[in-house]
């Protein structure tokens, strides 16, 4: 079969069962375009994508700007390792650092390095910095978390799934409830050694759970008056995705495309990925300010393509694009317009308890149990009726559109959902 053949959605779907490793469980669907909030599958239908590659194509698929800038990069310089300066990565450490207000950027290419990079960033400041004892630093991270799938992260996660088969794990962490307050302080009091504190603003993966308002900004004091770093992981939720430019914003103006971005909870140390390339390449980074960033010296961490050429013009341009085409305030006016009319219909439902959420990542509950298999072909109806999305945790249905939809798709896209889970009502 040559490259160029067209495959039928089967055959695709095929070729992957046969010669791919089976670590995912995909949507029975093959698509093989994009241009905004749509897709396309090999045979020509066309979709709402509802999931954005877990909220990397926040800009929309196939964004021109993004595209231009990617491909123009890619004509002129590729790659030199980081053995050599280039004259793009100076460019996109200014821009992120100033767009976040941070003092330094440290690059790599996907959202599980960027935790791990964080993780190695707060221990060294740890021991350089803080005095812990080398070796005893522990950093405190919650329960059904999900910063990736790397030996270590997997190590603090408890998902059983991620986890099974895969030790021994990485020691030095301290698992307590998300959105507790009191689990953390007891925490930081009864430990000494405790380095961080690595959070989700938002869990995504655990179905868009939201904590309570005052949670993100009371564990950031916490954190201050113990000496901890607080780290964000906004791999998901930053860039725009929950209606401000980060979702540690809380209510400051940064829906506001000329907001210099300064967060209400600013993070000691910021996780970012996904969005930051508007899903056209792997991109992510870690930021901080010098007091922290300043451990890290030649030789202590890196990648071969972390900060190549093509990665940082097109970092500049996705983030251009957030800020120019005014998408944190899109994604706050839909995602408000979208909880609103879910919740009407949901006040007479018996298949969806709630819908929950902030912008345009948002989630509705499922009326069935866990290992039901409801919320999965709720999904395929969906799929039928026009929509992409995905189940996480059984019963719970992740919403999370381009950022660029309209209003008049997104009323479109509730009619969509509503009279598919019109189909499933007992």
């Amino acid at each position: 079969m040559a490259v160029l053949d067209q495959l039928t959605s089967q055959q695709a779907m095929d070729l992957e069962n046969k010669y791919g490793a089976h670590n995912y469980h995909p949507l029975p669907v093959v698509l093989s375009r994009g241009e905004g909030v749509h897709v396309w599958d090999v045979e020509g239908k066309q979709y709402y994508d509802f999931l954005s590659a877990y909220s990397a194509v926040n800009q929309g698929h196939c964004h021109p700007k993004i595209v231009g800038a990617m491909v123009n990069q890619a004509q002129t310089l590729t790659l030199t390792s980081r053995a050599f300066y280039n004259d793009m990565l100076g460019k996109f450490e200014k821009y992120a650092t100033e767009t976040f207000n941070f003092d330094k950027l440290l690059p790599m290419n996907t959202g599980a390095e960027a935790v791990e990079t964080a993780l190695k960033l707060c221990r060294k400041w740890a021991y350089e910095v803080k005095g812990i004892d080398e070796n005893e630093a522990e950093i405190i991270v919650c329960e059904n978390n999900f910063h990736g799938r790397t030996t270590t992260i997997i190590s603090f996660s408890n998902d059983p799934v991620a986890r099974k088969n895969f030790g021994p794990y990485t020691k030095g962490f301290i698992k307590i409830e998300y959105d507790n307050l009191k689990a953390l302080e007891d925490a930081l009091t009864s430990n000494k050694n405790i380095a961080g504190f690595l959070v989700e603003p938002i869990q995504g993966e655990a179905g868009v759970f939201v904590p309570s308002d005052d949670y993100l900004s009371k564990a950031k004091a916490l954190c201050e008056k113990h000496n901890v770093l607080f780290i964000a992981d906004e791999v998901q939720t930053g860039i725009a995705r929950t209606g401000r430019l980060l979702a540690t914003c809380g209510n400051c103006s940064c829906a506001d495309k000329h907001c210099s971005g300064t967060p209400e909870v600013k993070p000691d140390i910021l996780i970012l990925g996904k969005a930051l390339s508007g899903g056209a390449y792997p991109v992510s980074a870690v930021l901080a300010n010098d007091n922290i960033m300043n451990v890290i010296k030649p030789g202590n961490h890196g990648s071969t393509f972390g900060g190549n050429p093509v990665a940082a013009a097109i970092g500049i341009a996705a983030l251009e694009v957030i800020k120019d085409e005014n998408l944190a305030q899109n994604a706050s006016d839909l995602g408000d317009l979208f909880r609103a009319e879910l919740s009407k219909y949901i006040e007479h439902s018996t298949i969806v308890n709630a819908v929950r959420g902030k912008g345009l990542l948002n989630a509705i509950l499922i009326n069935d149990t866990e290992d039901s298999d409801t919320a999965w072909n709720i999904c395929l109806a969906l799929r039928d009726n026009g929509l992409l999305a995905k189940p996480t945790h059984g019963n719970i249905i992740r919403f999370a559109p381009p950022l660029v939809m309209t209003k008049e798709q997104l009323l479109d896209c509730i009619s969509i959902i509503t009279k598919t889970l019109q189909q499933f009502e007992k």
